[in-house]
């Protein structure tokens, strides 16, 4: 007796969530904070070999890249590398900003999992996303579901410090592996918000541009107790308070006149510049992020003045953060000239332009599609995104650029609160559920 012809071994199953909230625990886990110019911190190199370490595990080659001694990205190609497609390139980055631990309710590297959400720094910003992906390209390698254009993968180091370690480096010294790239998706868009009943994913399609301004005011030293005409703190403080002072005007973009006309229409108005900001309050906790992408903004952040009381320093110094609208960047040093007005340097700790990517093709497509599937009764608009990103560096390579890291929220979570926040966190569904929508948005592109 014999039994047949031999059957081929049952195909993997596929579960692009499986792995997803451990993973993320697993990044949050490894410090990688990043303090930015003082240059402390343990960097990004173990995060980024535990990331090449799970690459490699289901086949793809990884390659690390150190800028400095610990600072350091993974690069990676995947897909079918051999189609004449464009590529497309999916960014998130490794590094955090830093997390008083007395601050907050768990210890903020625990990754400890509690009432629904998983928490942690980084857990929005965005070792969430990093999950999100690392699981659907692994589930997608080991069950042969490989899409059919060439996908290069990057995790970045520096991002929270301007990516000039990170993104920076691997777009002027390794261009080669981002060669063919016409498309990137990152982080900060995707995520839903709830306005009238309504969930509303918000897809990042624009950034405001980034200056970062140091201000040094000169003056003569002197005793304290004397009279002074030249004194640099004054002269720094009322430049410091006229641009806090400042109310700039509203500017709508084509990405926010998007967004908001589709909040005008369930509120039944028409979006206008004079409503904006109405319609803007539509989005509760939200509204400090977008009511921030409506204008141009420059808010004051550091100050540093002299030695000992009764002596007038030769110097003071200031920095602002100051965040310019696509289009509207001319307006915006205009006005910080003439608000800081004569006998005040300006330098640019970093200064880097606004981008908006227009809201049409077939990756929108895509991402809209494979939200629908998972949330069919949702609304899908483009957003202008007040901070940066890594895509302000791989936009230099010509590449169209999109910010979808999905996420299916709450309405009652202050999610952009989080972001940098004290007890960040993210709902542990919403992360099974950004697996699912990018692993249907992987079949799309």
């Amino acid at each position: 007796m014999t039994d047949g012809p031999a059957q081929p071994p049952p195909a993997p199953s596929s579960d692009p969530a499986a792995e997803v909230v451990d993973l993320c625990r697993d990044l949050i886990r490894i410090d990688t904070t990043n303090y930015g110019a003082t240059g402390d911190g343990p960097g990004e190199r173990k995060a980024a070999e535990h990331v090449a370490a799970l690459l490699d595990e289901v086949g793809i080659e990884a390659r690390l890249y150190e800028s400095e001694p610990g600072r350091t990205s993974v690069v990676a190609q995947w897909g079918e590398t051999t189609s004449d497609r464009d590529g497309l390139l999916l960014h998130g980055h490794l590094d955090v900003v830093p997390a008083a631990a007395e601050d907050w309710a768990v210890d903020p590297f625990s990754g400890e999992i509690r009432d629904g959400y998983l928490w942690g720094r980084g857990a929005v910003d965005m070792k969430d996303f990093d999950a999100i992906l690392l699981s659907v390209v692994r589930d997608r390698q080991r069950t042969g579901r490989i899409p059919d254009r060439p996908i290069t993968l990057c995790f970045t180091a520096d991002e929270e410090a301007g990516g000039h370690l990170g993104a920076e480096v691997l777009v002027e010294k390794h261009a080669d592996e981002l060669e063919g790239c016409a498309e990137a998706v990152g982080e900060v868009g995707g995520f839903s918000a709830t306005v009238r009943g309504r969930r509303v994913y918000l897809v990042e399609a624009a950034e405001k541009g980034m200056a970062w301004m140091r201000l040094t005011a000169r003056g003569r030293a002197g005793h304290g107790s004397m009279i002074n005409g030249d004194n640099a703190v004054t002269a720094l403080s009322a430049a410091v308070a006229r641009i806090g002072a400042h109310e700039w005007p509203v500017r709508l973009t084509p990405a926010m006149r998007t967004l908001l006309g589709a909040v005008g229409e369930l509120a039944g108005t028409e979006a206008t510049p004079d409503n904006a900001e109405a319609l803007v309050e539509e989005f509760g906790g939200a509204v400090r992020m977008l009511g921030a992408v409506i204008r141009n903004t420059a808010n004051p952040t550091m100050l540093g003045a002299g030695y000992k009381v009764n002596v007038v320093p030769s110097e003071a110094t200031a920095h602002v953060d100051g965040r310019f609208l696509p289009g509207y960047e001319d307006e915006f040093f205009a006005t910080i000239a003439e608000l800081v007005g004569d006998g005040i340097d300006i330098d640019y700790v970093s200064n880097q332009p606004p981008w908006e990517t227009p809201y049409d093709g077939d990756l929108v497509d895509a991402m809209t599609r494979s939200l629908l599937a998972e949330d069919d009764e949702a609304i899908v608009a483009p957003y202008l995104m007040s901070g940066g990103t890594d895509a302000k560096h791989f936009r230099k390579l010509g590449m169209r650029s999109y910010g979808f890291a999905p996420l299916r929220l709450p309405a009652d979570l202050d999610f952009t609160a989080l972001f940098h926040g004290v007890d960040e966190r993210v709902p542990v569904d919403a992360l099974t559920f950004g697996a699912r929508v990018f692993d249907r948005f992987l079949d799309e592109v």
